[in-house]
């Protein structure tokens, strides 16, 4: 990504009176750059980014005050400096061992804090949701089907949303980590503005396909997740639908091929199917 590089760390380790704590890495997608750091004893993570999603993410982690997310420790332009996990679990390996259902509690707790209601006046960089679903409609009318069905469903969510609220917008079982005595903290949000329920909907395409996909998951987990987050469970079908139509209208973006065996609208046919559509 332009003008975001390795070497942009160092300014900001100088200025922070940082001290490296392992080998910078770079993010896939948004091209950021992490780096593992030290201020005095404290843990850190200093994170650059020009991406507008992730501008967006730091302005509301600072919002979120440390309730239900790292705290920022320092912000200002591309550059984020995070309280760092510390502790040793991992939501994907809970859910890849067999407690998915204890990895899933933990989720939906840690986004019920994240929604709770705040004094401070919202971020004025979040993005609304409906501005969020745009890539969906053109890969509707391209390819039908089940693109079409999340599509529709997508409108009407948008059309009469219930519950809005600042929405972390990228919920999985790696952005929700283990920071020790602080317990599980969400890191990695986008800044969107929108129905409340569109933060449990990814979490149902998680950790892997071959989790997602195992025979019952999606039932149970819905029976879960509507039970802990107060949802209907029609209205969270809908929610999945959609957003499993949006990540994959993202990936046909990104250049995925549609008739690639890579290509998987597994998640979003079986919500289809539970709603009858």
């Amino acid at each position: 990504m332009a003008g975001v590089s390795r070497s942009s760390l160092q300014p900001w380790l100088e200025r922070w009176g940082l001290t490296p704590d392992g080998e910078a890495f770079t993010t896939e997608y948004t091209g950021s750059w992490l780096q593992p750091v030290r201020r005095g004893a404290i843990p850190a993570m200093l994170k650059i980014s020009s991406a507008p999603e992730e501008i967006a993410g730091g302005a509301l982690m600072e919002w979120w005050g440390g309730q239900g997310a790292a705290r920022v420790l320092e912000r200002e332009g591309e550059a984020l400096l995070l309280e760092r996990a510390i502790g040793s679990r991992s939501l994907i390996e809970m859910s890849k061992a067999g407690d998915d259902d204890a990895a899933t509690a933990i989720i939906c707790d840690a986004v019920a804090v994240l929604h709770a209601p705040r004094q401070p006046e919202l971020p004025a960089t979040l993005v609304p949701l409906d501005v969020w679903f745009r890539a969906l409609a053109p890969a509707a009318a391209a390819h039908g089907g089940v693109l079409a069905k999340a599509e529709a469903v997508a409108r009407n969510l948008l059309s009469e949303p219930r519950d809005v609220v600042a929405l972390h917008g990228d919920v999985h079982h790696a952005n929700i980590l283990d920071f020790g005595s602080r317990g599980w903290l969400a890191i990695d949000p986008k800044g969107v503005l929108g129905e409340r329920g569109y933060d449990y909907a990814n979490p149902f395409c998680n950790p892997d396909t071959a989790t997602a996909l195992q025979p019952g998951r999606l039932q149970r987990y819905l029976t879960q997740v509507a039970e802990r987050a107060a949802m209907e469970p029609q209205r969270l079908l809908m929610w999945i639908l959609a957003y499993s139509g949006l990540s994959a209208a993202w990936i046909l973006e990104d250049g995925q091929d549609w008739e690639s065996e890579d290509f998987d609208l597994s998640i979003a046919e079986l919500a289809a199917a539970e709603l009858g559509l």
